[in-house]
């Protein structure tokens, strides 16, 4: 799955497949683009948990961390 990973305030992360960022929440805004990779469960990527985002963005369309700690579910 081709990701998008965007930067919020602080240590607040949101990856989505939207390559614009604008499904992500507009309390963390502005995002900015940091990079786009490949996002599979066998692949790990660095501060991410690859199962737990993937699952928020089939739910939710988006996976947003804080200092690497899931907090989807607080944004919804």
């Amino acid at each position: 799955m081709l990701v998008h990973v965007f930067r919020g305030p602080g240590r607040v992360f949101g990856v989505t497949q939207d390559e614009a960022g604008a499904n992500l929440p507009a309390q963390f805004a502005p995002w900015a683009a940091v990079k786009s990779a490949e996002l599979s469960r066998e692949r790990a990527m660095p501060g991410i948990d690859s199962g737990e985002c993937m699952d928020d963005i089939a739910r939710y369309g988006f996976h947003i961390t804080n200092a690497h700690v899931r907090i989807t579910d607080q944004v919804v």
